[in-house]
Parts: structure tokens; C-alpha cells; sequence
């Protein structure tokens, strides 16, 4: 027996790394469908008031739990920027009572500060002097690279249901769904082209309304707790709920146990849609399927387990976990965490035409294969952690070409393979994992340890597995050839069709991968392998059996909450942010929109604007820039604590100036902004703003006109 072990999670909250960046205000879309749910049984513990036992941000999320109230028959949950005076009451189905703790997850938060309030209802009202309030909670960004989100695209996004800020958009529709209310949460779809709106009830019928596209609003369909296949009325032969034909929509998992159980998710003929935040396992067919026709997808931090064993020797652990197929196109698979997948992605099937797909900071944990295993497309793969993967890595067929860049190989036998040569043919095998027509590969600034084999290409060999590059926007030359179907690399990544992306160094996957893969706070499901599984392919039946007998310590959905008398409720005096150097000073109110000097010298003024509010570092040690006829010497180091805010009172010009060699990117209220042999220029809307980084650079003047 292996010495493995299952450890289920519960209310701790697991410590992550934070960048400060921009509180904003929140926008949330009316509930849709909203249910009243009664508390269950009293808790064996529980306080006079509300007392907070942990508070986190996550990615574009934050949580609280807290003991239970005596007497309390429900809560009443608040949020807002941790600089505003206004709070927002969240949505009831948010508030979960767990074996003995409560717990709320406020979602839909673009970066910043924020905090949050727990209200007790005793009596039918709120008790405000029971009530308690979190410290700041620092919420970060996801990251939105790779071909879901490239200009290119039809879509331009693969947000879903979200704006590209995390925020919730105006016209957003939001449903909650759960093994109880899966088939009869209701929504309004417009089901034609005169506009005319049809009442849907349950989740099936509600996917299916909005398959000819008639209604394009923003759908946001949260998941809680755990959904068998026995609890929905209508999934397809093969055991899916099909998201066809749609627009706009994520469907995400609320909370660290959203569970997808029995059952899988089928993309097909769909545009611009977000899958994360679920756990799913043992499903029937595939887990994840992007199928047939489908552009700017986004599948992303997600658990993904073993499925159900099917009929061929090679799913005993379930089919595909995650397939891109069927010319599904401008995807980005991300930050998700595979535990020991045997068909962890095969991207491409009898695929005939070009696709884009990217794979990012995924976790392939003892899982075997196809990581991805590529046919025809041209696909990007980097800052992923390959970890003890008993098979291969990334695999190349039918004209393929893969950028594989910057991804940390930990004890995979064969990192990568192309058909038909090199180590897919070597030690006496004749087609390792495919006897198709080869791919190839270009690789460059891979960390890789304990690999059985890996050969780069030589001049006077054809036997390589991949083409090794001296730099990251060097061209593969035409002269490497596949030896079988005569492959040339098509170059893509030094080419129009490359997006926007800043790689991390791989020496710094392993830990940031570890640390956001998965559902929030890595889920409550967590497994520690051995090494005896780095070399093992076969079912784990010891994870497979705390597979079937998981279950979540979710009690019941729902705080009873109630509307208070004054929907806005003033907050508690806002921390000082000067009292606390950890904190984003950002200012409460926002500044005044009134013009004083608008342009910032760094070498005359250091830090001291009347106009900027700038927190960062000074450095007079990392060269000079002439500007205007002025030398500067002086600079702000754009690092990830360094953050600038202004308040501009008419549309303007922003004009910034870095070192002369900068060719990287600024942030600009979030977006990525690319330097021109140091400068960038552009237009700003009236209103506030904030500059943050994107690459790691040094600013010496800021001018705003």
C-alpha cells in the first residue's frame, strides 16, 4: 500500500501571495433568482456576537468565517473598498453554514483593499452591536493572458459572464444553482429576434434557451457545494450539461468545495465563455470539452480528478480531463491542478484546420500524459509545473508547432516528444505515444531535472524531440524538418499572431503554481503523492477510494438574510493606511479633481507631488535619461508594491518616462501599455487613475497635459 495521504480541509485559510494594486468600487448586477433559505440546527458552539475566525483575499474573491451567533436565526453580510463609506449587502445564497463555522464568499471583486461585515439577525432584525468587521482584505487579479484574450479574436476576451477587471457587468444575469436548486432556479432568456423573453426554469432548460444566441448579455451561473449527475434532470447520453451555442457566460464554483460529481461540462459552438473553480470527478466521458467550434474560452483554476473508468485499456482513470477540439480555437487552459490525470489534454483531434490554444501555470501533478498531446494546432505552453509525470510532457503530431517556454519539469520521463523521432523511437520503441505524422517544437528557458531523456536538435542529426532556442524571439530555421511528414516550425511566437504575456522565470513556477492552481485556496480536497508515483501510471487506488468517499462539511446554503431599514450601512473609521506600510495607501476620498502641477520630476521632487499620490522606492543608481533637455538621475522603481494616483479633471494625455531601452509594459488602470524605446503615450478619460506594474522598470517623469 502506498504511503499516500488524503487531508480534507475546513475552515483554514491557507496564507498567499498578495500585490497591492487598485480599490475600486464594486458594481453588482441584481440577483436573478433568489431563494430564503432557513439556518439549520444550532450549532454545539457558539457566541454571544460575531466573532471572525479568518479573512482572506484570493484572486478577484475574498472570504470570512466566523462563529455562530446564539439565538441568531441569520446574517446580513456587507462589503465595500476599504476606502469607500458606502457598503454593498451580498447576495444570501453567498452565506454557507459549514459543520461549525459560518462562512461568506463575496466574488466578482477587481483588485484592491476591501472589508468586510457580518450583521446578525436576531429577532427578525439586525443587531449592529453584535456585529464585527474584518481587517483589510488585499484581493489580486487574475491572470488574463494567452489566446482566450488575444486582440486577434473575434471576442477579444475569454472573461465570460465578468468584465476583464473581475467586476460584474451591468447588464449581468446571475443564477446560483446547487443539488437543490439546480432544476428549478428560474431565468428570464430572450428566445427570439423580436426580443421576446421566455421564463426558463432549471439549468438545463436555461442553457438551452440561450443556445441560438438571442440573448448575449453577460450570464454568470455560480455553482455551491456538490452536484451529483442524480441530482439534474437532462444531461446529455453521454453525462454532460452542454453550454452550446452561448455567449458571454462563466460558470464558476463558489468557495473552496464546489464540487462537479458524476457528470462533465460539453463547450460547443460557444463564445467568449469561463469555466473555474470547480472540482470535478469521476466523470463518465471528459471532464472539460471544448468540442466543436468554439472561440475565446477560458478554463482556469480548477480541481480536476480521476473519471470513471471507460471501455479502453488506457481510461482507467477516465477519459480526457480537460479536451480542446473540434477547431475550438483562441483558448487559454490556466492555473488549473490535475491530480494524477492519465489523458490530462488532448488538444486537437481530426482537427484539419489552425487553431490558437495556450496552457499556462497548470499543475500536472503525477498525471501521465498529454500535457497537452497537440495535433495541428499552434499551441503555447509555459510557466507550467510538470510534476512526476510517469509518461511524457508535451507531445507534437500532424504539422503541429509548440512554443514551450519557461515551464519547470520535475521527474518527467520524457518532457517532450514529437511523433516518429528522437526519444519517441529510442530505447528500442517504435512510437512512444503516437505512430502520426510528427510536430516541432521550440523550446527555450526550461528548468528540467530528472528526465529520463530529452534530445535537442543537432546539425548533423534529425533525431531531436525539440529545437532549442537561444533566445525567446528567435526563428526556428526551415532547415529543421520533422522526419516524418517534413514539419517546419511556423514561427508563430515571433509573429503578428503572438498576444501580449509576461512569463514568469521557471525557477519561480513550482512555487507559484502550487500556491494558485486549483479552486480557491486549493480546495478541500488535497492529496500528497510519493516518490514511488513520479514512475507509477497505474490508478492510485488509494486516492481513487478518498475520491468516491469525499464529501463536503457543507450544512446549508444561505443566510436567512433580511433587508436592513437603510440599505447603507456608514462604515467603521477607515484604518489609516499611513499607520501601516503594508496597506495600499490609496486616499479616502479619492483626490480632489483639481489641476495643480501636473507633471513630476522624480529627480527634483523625489516623492513630493501636490498633484500624484506615489508610493513606491527611489533609486539614483539605475542610469540617466535626457528628457526635454533635462537630465534625469532619479528614478521610481516599478516594482509590485509601487503604485501611482491621480485624478484627472479633463480627458488628458499621459505621458511617461522610463529608462531609453525600455520596450516592456506599464499598467494603466489595469491594461498592459507597451514603451517605445522608453516613453508611452496615451489618452486618459476624466476621472481617477492608477499606474502599477506590469514589467519591472523605473520611471523618472510623469506629465499629464
Amino acid at each position: 500500500m502506498k504511503n499516500n495521504m488524503f487531508i480534507k480541509k475546513m475552515s483554514r485559510f491557507s496564507q498567499k501571495l498578495m500585490l497591492t494594486a487598485l480599490a475600486s468600487t464594486v458594481v453588482v448586477a441584481p440577483v436573478v433568482s433568489v431563494s430564503t433559505p432557513v439556518l439549520a440546527a444550532t450549532f454545539s458552539q457558539s457566541t454571544s456576537s460575531v466573532t471572525i475566525t479568518s479573512s482572506e483575499g484570493f484572486l478577484e474573491s475574498a472570504a470570512v468565517t466566523w462563529v455562530p451567533v446564539a439565538n441568531a436565526n441569520g446574517y446580513n453580510v456587507y462589503y465595500k473598498s476599504a476606502y469607500s463609506n458606502n457598503y454593498k449587502q451580498l447576495d444570501t445564497q453567498l452565506i454557507r453554514q459549514y459543520s461549525s463555522y459560518m462562512r461568506a464568499d463575496v466574488l466578482g471583486l477587481p483588485a484592491g483593499n476591501y472589508v468586510v461585515k457580518v450583521v446578525p439577525i436576531i429577532n427578525g432584525s439586525e443587531n449592529e452591536a453584535k456585529s464585527a468587521t474584518t481587517s483589510t482584505i488585499n484581493v489580486t487579479a487574475h491572470t488574463r493572458e494567452g489566446f482566450a484574450f488575444s486582440p486577434n479574436s473575434a471576442m477579444g476576451t475569454g472573461s465570460g459572464g465578468y468584465n476583464d477587471d473581475g467586476s460584474v457587468p451591468s447588464d449581468a444575469q446571475i443564477i446560483y444553482i446547487s443539488a437543490d436548486t439546480v432544476n428549478n432556479v428560474e431565468l428570464d432568456v430572450i428566445t427570439n429576434s423580436k426580443g421576446t423573453t421566455t421564463t426558463c426554469r432549471g439549468l438545463v432548460n436555461i442553457l438551452a434557451a440561450r443556445q441560438k444566441a438571442y440573448d448575449k448579455r453577460h450570464l454568470i451561473i455560480r455553482m455551491i457545494g456538490t452536484i451529483n449527475a442524480s441530482d439534474i434532470n437532462g444531461l446529455n447520453s453521454s453525462g454532460y450539461v452542454q453550454i452550446k451555442g452561448v455567449y458571454n457566460t462563466t460558470f464558476e464554483g463558489v468557495g473552496e468545495d464546489a464540487t462537479v460529481r458524476g457528470w462533465g461540462l460539453l463547450v460547443r459552438g460557444a463564445r467568449n465563455v469561463e469555466i473555474r473553480n470547480l472540482g470535478v470527478m469521476l466523470f463518465p466521458d471528459d471532464g472539460i470539452s471544448l468540442d466543436t467550434d468554439n472561440e475565446n474560452i477560458w478554463v482556469h483554476n480548477n480541481d480536476i480528478f480521476y473519471g470513471t473508468a471507460g471501455s479502453d485499456k488506457d481510461q482507467a482513470k477516465g477519459d480526457g480531463s480537460c479536451d480542446v477540439k473540434g477547431y475550438s480555437t483562441n483558448v487559454t487552459v490556466s492555473y488549473n491542478h490535475f491530480y494524477d490525470s492519465g489523458k490530462c489534454s488532448l488538444c486537437g483531434m481530426s482537427d484539419t484546420q489552425e487553431f490558437f490554444v495556450t496552457y499556462h501555470h497548470n499543475w500536472y501533478d503525477h498525471s501521465d500524459s498529454r500535457h497537452p498531446r497537440i495535433r495541428v494546432g499552434t499551441i503555447h505552453i509555459y510557466n507550467n509545473y510538470f510534476d512526476g509525470n510517469a509518461k511524457y510532457g508535451v507531445g507534437v503530431t500532424k504539422g503541429s508547432s509548440a512554443f514551450v517556454e519557461a515551464n519547470y519539469f520535475r521527474n518527467c520521463k520524457y518532457p517532450m516528444l514529437s511523433s516518429l523521432q528522437g526519444s519517441d523511437i529510442a530505447d528500442g520503441n517504435i512510437g512512444t505515444f503516437s505512430k502520426e505524422p510528427g510536430g516541432m517544437i521550440k523550446a527555450y528557458n526550461n528548468y528540467i531535472v530528472g528526465a529520463k531523456r530529452l534530445a535537442y536538435q543537432t546539425q548533423d542529426s534529425k533525431q531531436f524531440d525539440a529545437y532549442l532556442a537561444a533566445s525567446r524571439y528567435e526563428a526556428v530555421p526551415s532547415s529543421y524538418v520533422t522526419v516524418s511528414g517534413g514539419t517546419k516550425y511556423n514561427n508563430f511566437d515571433s509573429s503578428s499572431a503572438m498576444y501580449r504575456y509576461t512569463p514568469d522565470a521557471p525557477e519561480n513556477v513550482e512555487y507559484k503554481v502550487t500556491t494558485y492552481a486549483g479552486r480557491v485556496n486549493g480546495g478541500d480536497f488535497s492529496w500528497t503523492f510519493t516518490s514511488a508515483d513520479d514512475t507509477d501510471y497505474s490508478v492510485n487506488q488509494n486516492l481513487m477510494a478518498a475520491i468516491r468517499g469525499y464529501q463536503s462539511n457543507l450544512v446549508s446554503i444561505g443566510g436567512n438574510s433580511s433587508t436592513p431599514v437603510t440599505p447603507v450601512i456608514p462604515d467603521d473609521p477607515t484604518l489609516d493606511p499611513t499607520l501601516d506600510p503594508t496597506l495600499d495607501p490609496t486616499p479616502d476620498p479619492t483626490p480632489d479633481p483639481v489641476v495643480l502641477a501636473t507633471a513630476h520630476n522624480f529627480t527634483t521632487n523625489g516623492l513630493n507631488s501636490n498633484f500624484f499620490i506615489i508610493n513606491g522606492n527611489l533609486s539614483s543608481s539605475k542610469g540617466t535619461v535626457n528628457y526635454n533637455n533635462t537630465v534625469l538621475t532619479t528614478c521610481l522603481k516599478i516594482e509590485s508594491s509601487t503604485n501611482i494616483t491621480f485624478n484627472a479633471a479633463n480627458a488628458s494625455t499621459l505621458t511617461l518616462v522610463f529608462n531609453t531601452d525600455f520596450n516592456g509594459n506599464v499598467k494603466i488602470d489595469g491594461v498592459n501599455y507597451r514603451a517605445t524605446n522608453g516613453i508611452v503615450t496615451t489618452s486618459v478619460n476624466a476621472g481617477y487613475h492608477i499606474i502599477t506594474k506590469a514589467d519591472s522598470t523605473n520611471l523618472y517623469y510623469i506629465a499629464l497635459n
